[in-house]
């Protein structure tokens, strides 16, 4: 029997929590949107952190799914509970108190938190399809980069997404 990388069992965990959720588009699986975030943090920002990889697997799994908290510390450990819980909005709040509720979340959340959001915003940002959403997400991906402005572990990050954003304002 061989040993399964814990980014393998998060992709499955995750991949099962989404099932037939759809992104807005109402034909792309929920799950690609994960993958490739988990890929950006990999293969953009260069960051192989396996806890940070799983993460960015199930970044969105407490937000949009049933899954809990208690699941994800259960089935992958507090760092990685902590870091999914940073990444998800209480949707309890109405959307005035929650955006900022959320970026105070962030900002005192773990540095891993705010990397995994910079890769969720360069893949929401390149996945957008009208300039509307463009003009929304570039607004977001900003308010990232104000959240991790000045940490030198999210340099690299922070550099792919402004040179994104650029390249996207310029298509308008």
């Amino acid at each position: 029997m061989f040993d399964t990388y814990l980014w393998q069992e998060a992709c499955a965990f995750a991949a099962r929590a989404h099932l037939h959720q759809l992104r807005r588009d109402g034909k792309t699986p929920y799950f690609s949107h994960c993958v490739r975030v988990a890929l950006t943090v990999a293969l953009k920002f260069g960051c192989t952190d396996e806890k940070i990889l799983a993460a960015a697997l199930l970044h969105d799994v407490i937000e949009d799914t049933t899954v809990d908290y208690d699941d994800v510390l259960h089935h992958f450990g507090k760092d990685i509970a902590d870091i999914v819980a940073a990444l998800s909005k209480d949707m309890r709040l109405i959307e005035s108190k929650r955006e900022p509720a959320y970026d105070a979340q962030l900002a005192e959340g773990p540095w891993e938190a705010r990397l995994v959001k910079l890769a969720d915003v360069y893949d929401n940002l390149s996945d957008a399809e009208t300039e509307a959403a463009r003009t929304k997400l570039i607004g977001k991906a900003q308010r990232a980069l104000q959240l991790a402005d000045g940490d030198e572990r999210l340099a690299k990050a922070c550099q792919i997404v402004h040179e994104l954003i650029s390249a996207v304002g310029a298509k308008k």
